[in-house]
């Protein structure tokens, strides 16, 4: 037994946005981040997606930060930026602007808040992967976006030859199943959720734990792809402490990767940008818990 072909990887994690104390964008930080991702199991990077706090970065910031990241990893790891807005003509300058920053693809979520109909989620879509021209990863995220994707949606790009993966954080796992009969490759995008996708097709991960357990994340999939469900099933239990101190609180996402990068010496601050807040100190020592318990500190 093997996975399914990774078009864009297999382990990949939502990288955060580091901020300098005046908060601006620190570029050193990103390049950081990234090299220790590569050099930490991981054989992709998504950008300015949720965890990179991407509804509060400029246009040209998120075309420094794709430029950042390519310099620092190179061909040693494929570079997605995320581009999805609740604006098609956002989306679209944001999709060109990758492509021309050196992207390897593009990762686009359903548009949020408006609510479109399954047909101009559709237009949507066709429109912002014409103007990047790049390789996609749908993104269905109902639980921010309000908008499941609808199969409808899923069966009208299945043959765009751009339109090739989806990050499903949906949990509903019977739909990947059907996802992948359709041609894409599923990547799960619930690091609590990892094992489940990869028994109904799935071929890998966009991670947020992924900061800190990149190696072990990998070691899971590689242990299932191999057949050692055993194995990987104890990995697994073994990260659930880390999944959720890191994911399973109201203030989670960009705020504990990038306090998790600090207690790992990657970071030197947790500085998100408003409307979040960063981690106080209860929230660090409980993460930090969590973290130790899970054996990544």
């Amino acid at each position: 037994m093997s996975l399914p072909a990774a078009p864009f990887g297999r382990m990949l994690t939502a990288m955060v946005t580091p901020f300098r104390e005046d908060g601006s964008v620190d570029l050193d930080a990103v390049a950081a981040v990234a090299t220790h991702l590569v050099d930490h199991g991981h054989d992709g990077i998504v950008v300015s997606g949720t965890t990179g706090e991407s509804p509060t970065t400029s246009i040209g910031e998120d075309g420094e930060i794709v430029a950042a990241t390519k310099a620092a990893v190179g061909d040693r790891a494929t570079v997605v930026a995320g581009v999805g807005t609740n604006s098609t003509n956002h989306s679209v300058e944001l999709a060109e602007q990758a492509a021309k920053a050196g992207a390897d693809g593009v990762l686009l979520v359903t548009p949020y808040y408006s609510k479109p109909s399954p047909a101009g989620v559709l237009a949507h879509f066709r429109a912002v992967v014409e103007a990047g021209g790049l390789p996609t990863m749908l993104y269905d995220v109902p639980a921010r976006t309000g908008t499941t994707i609808a199969m409808p949606v899923f069966e009208a790009l299945a043959d765009h030859d751009l339109v090739v993966a989806v990050k499903d954080a949906t949990g509903l796992f019977a739909r990947a199943a059907v996802l992948t009969g359709l041609g894409y490759a599923v990547y799960s995008g619930d690091d609590a959720n990892t094992l489940g996708y990869l028994a109904h097709g799935g071929c890998g991960l966009v991670s947020v734990v992924g900061h800190v357990a990149g190696p072990q994340l990998a070691a899971m999939m590689d242990a299932f792809g191999a057949g050692d469900h055993a194995g990987a099933l104890t990995a697994y239990r073994g990260l659930t402490p880390a999944f959720d101190a890191v994911m399973g609180v109201p203030n989670y996402g960009a705020t504990t990767a990038k306090a998790a990068l600090q207690l790992a010496g990657v970071l030197d601050n947790r500085r998100v940008r408003p409307p979040l807040m960063e981690l106080d100190d209860h929230e660090l020592a409980a993460l930090r818990g969590g973290l130790t318990a899970a054996g990544l500190l």
